[in-house]
């Protein structure tokens, strides 16, 4: 169900738990909605409080985006850094209101993301640690120019990530998220790292395996 007038429209399905609850927020990807990663909430444990955002910027037909990805005249893809950031901070703003809201346990806050969604997950976490226990990226890769400045400096002790990808990829290319393993471990980030023989998707073994590293973790 869609509820309360936050800053992101989202779909969201109560915890089971009577006090805070975890959070997982789910950040869906380039041109979909807020129903796609959602389709995931019913195979999660219960006591997990799950809340599925939509992305702010409208797309035709149908659709949304965190930011534009717009071609040159070679077909070489770019990012709208000024909007991811804009993003990055909607998503912050969000996370309170979700925290606040929603009586989350601003302790257990985890991001899950997939592809547009995932290059997000990783900038909030970077940028604000404070804010982030887990991160769950799903086909995505480490974009550091939308990090807030100074991110390197930030406490990622209590940080824990899981990243996967498809090894045929189509859409961003495998050896782009082989880069995120030497990034994150280089600022002492706790990071699981998995490759599973899929194009730009989540394949079941995919999602089984980071439903045990949550549970682990």
């Amino acid at each position: 169900m869609i509820t309360k007038n936050l800053s992101l429209e989202h779909l969201i399905k109560p915890s089971s738990l009577t006090e805070k609850a975890p959070v997982i927020i789910m950040l869906h990807g380039y041109g979909s909605n807020e129903n796609d990663l959602f389709s995931f909430a019913g195979e999660l444990p219960e006591e997990y409080l799950i809340v599925s955002a939509k992305a702010p910027l409208a797309m035709q037909p149908y659709g949304n985006a965190w930011y534009e990805i717009n071609f040159d005249a070679s077909q070489n893809k770019f990012t709208n850094d000024e909007q991811a950031i804009e993003s990055r901070e909607l998503i912050v703003k969000f996370i309170d209101e979700v925290v606040e809201n929603y009586h989350a346990d601003p302790e257990q806050v985890i991001l899950l993301g997939f592809s547009q969604g995932a290059i997000l997950s990783y900038a909030v976490a970077l940028s604000y640690p404070e804010k982030i226990n887990k991160v769950v990226a799903l086909s995505g890769y480490i974009h550091s120019a939308i990090f807030k400045q100074g991110y390197e400096n930030n406490d990622f002790s209590k940080l824990k990530i899981y990243g996967s990808h498809g090894s045929v990829d189509q859409v961003i290319p495998v050896e782009w998220a082989r880069k995120n393993k030497p990034f994150l471990e280089n600022l002492g980030i706790d990071y699981k790292y998995s490759e599973f023989p899929v194009g730009h998707g989540v394949n079941p073994q995919n999602f089984m395996e980071f439903k045990n590293w949550l549970a682990k973790n």
